[in-house]
């Protein structure tokens, strides 16, 4: 089931790369640069609080302007300490969780860093619950204690992931003092203690980052400054990267400029151990044609995934038959097991015996790009050519796609996702629990019990089994019919070094590890 065509890392003549040595091997020059090295990508930064937003962009920013609590070592899944000095549970039950905080810590404006801060991070993000905030992250989150140094964290059950989470974006620590209790922040500001501060933001357009000198945490390597620069579409950031406009790019790359990239003298392109996933989900509010099971039952038996990955992505993704992708805890092949090749026979056959009428009209959200629009194109004639579906596609940019099928003006809409930690829980909570992200409407009772019984065991591999029913329960009541998955890439010229560091699945976004060699 995986696809014939796959990226291999370029290698640019000259540059040696061998594993163990600690990366590109290469002198540095005599001249030490000053000057911001400049990152592409079609992220866009949705929010600057870290209330607001649960998307890759955003949280990209906020793992360089602010702290958590925890974080991710390049290459570890195993937590360490950043804002904390010691973290961990509370005797066996796994419903407790202290922190002790580091002493020197401070906000780029000097104010010091306390416990208050943490507690009223927390609770103000659970309080304000935006549309597309990250609260869906922390279901079993009851409430949060400040006393001196320490912060305890009450969880409703057993949640051995819970650490994972408050590693991630979503636990990011503002001011208490320069961020309402009740609102999101307005304005360009941000007020955090990670290891950059943010000189100057112009939305839609770039962002300059320079290097924090008040931060302490588990960074011990200084960055430099770093320009981001943000393009609206695949494209723009392709021609960015011709015309020498950027020195690193991530986060996304036309699949037909990524498969026909081959060494020119500057193209360094690294593939990152990730795990990004596409999804079509459905919105199964009252009302729309997709509350009927049988109507997403009859697309998932007709939707063909390898023309999908070969045609509008070029063989750079592979098709994707599960909720969990490839690599991850209780991985499987439930949408192949139900529907092991595309039948138009099978979906008239759900479709009469659910006394549906033909053809089902329906609108399918795409969020404005060339190869987005390609793949919705590609999905609309597979439908419609069994007729059986009329499909009329919608195309909005990021920020309007996102209020959009957050309020349900979609039937439908494809969405690509990042594990925000590398757990398998991470596909499972967030996308099928009850109150999901993807704000389609969706709940089952039995879902929601099987990710409880997954959350309850620190030996991840004993959750295997309750990880593969729940794919099972997906496949067949049909949320979302899961598309294509694939690895992440970091294209830099061979000026710049750390970038095999910039990324590796856990979430955050290493713009520190980038210098000029």
């Amino acid at each position: 089931m995986r696809s014939t065509v796959r990226l291999r890392i370029l290698i640019t003549c000259g540059v040696l790369v061998a594993a163990g040595v600690g990366g590109w091997q290469l002198l540095p020059s005599d001249d030490v640069r000053t000057d911001p090295i400049s990152v592409g990508t079609t992220d866009e930064v949705t929010s600057l609080d870290p209330a607001g937003a649960y998307d890759a962009g955003s949280w990209a920013m906020y793992s360089n302007v602010f702290q958590s609590l925890l974080t991710f070592k390049p290459g570890s899944t195993t937590p360490v300490p950043d804002a904390a000095e010691n973290c961990k549970f509370l005797g066996s039950g796994l419903t407790r969780y202290q922190c002790t905080l580091r002493d020197d810590l401070a906000f780029a404006s000097g104010r010091k860093v306390t416990a208050e801060d943490v507690e009223y991070s927390f609770e103000r993000m659970l309080r304000i619950k935006t549309d597309v905030g990250p609260q869906p992250l922390f279901p079993t989150l009851k409430n949060v204690v400040a006393s001196g140094r320490t912060v305890t964290f009450n969880l409703s059950g057993r949640d051995a992931t819970f650490p994972l989470k408050v590693a991630t974006g979503a636990g990011s620590i503002v001011d208490k003092d320069q961020y309402p209790a009740d609102t999101l922040r307005t304005g360009l500001a941000v007020d955090g203690s990670g290891p950059y501060v943010l000189k100057e933001y112009k939305p839609g357009e770039s962002a300059l980052l320079e290097p924090n000198p008040k931060y302490r945490g588990a960074i011990t390597k200084s960055g430099g400054p770093v320009l981001v620069k943000y393009f609206g579409q695949s494209e723009d950031l392709a021609a960015a990267w011709k015309s020498q406009q950027v020195d690193v790019t991530h986060r996304q790359l036309p699949p037909s400029f990524l498969s026909t990239l081959e060494s020119d003298g500057r193209t360094r392109l690294t593939e990152a151990e990730s795990a990004e996933i596409r999804n079509l989900n459905f919105n199964v509010r009252p009302g729309s044609p997709m509350a009927d099971k049988a109507v997403r039952q009859a697309v998932a038996a007709v939707i063909d995934r390898p023309e999908i990955t070969t045609g509008a992505y070029k063989g750079t993704v592979e098709p994707l038959y599960s909720l969990i992708p490839q690599g991850f805890v209780g991985h499987s092949t439930a949408f192949y097991d139900l529907n092991p090749a595309p039948s138009a026979k099978k979906a008239a056959e759900l479709l009469e015996e659910a006394g549906v009428r033909t053809p089902v009209a329906f609108t399918f959200g795409v969020r404005k790009d060339a190869t987005y629009e390609a793949e919705a194109a590609e999905v609309k004639r597979q439908l419609e050519e069994t007729g059986l579906f009329e499909v009329k596609v919608v195309v909005a940019d990021w920020k309007n796609f996102q209020k959009g099928y957050a309020r349900g003006a979609y039937d439908a809409y494809t969405v690509g996702w990042l594990p925000d930690f590398p757990d398998s829980d991470s596909f499972t909570a967030p996308l099928v629990g009850t109150r999901n992200t993807l704000h389609n409407g969706f709940s089952s009772k039995r879902i929601d019990a099987l990710i409880a019984s997954t959350q309850q065991f620190s030996d991840r591999s004993r959750a295997t089994g309750d990880f593969r029913e729940i794919q099972d329960e997906v496949a067949d009541d049909v949320p979302l019919v899961p598309l294509w998955q694939k690895k992440d890439y970091v294209l830099s010229t061979e000026a710049v070094g750390g970038s095999q560091y910039l990324t590796d699945g856990t979430g955050i976004w290493r713009l520190w590890e980038l210098d000029w060699i």
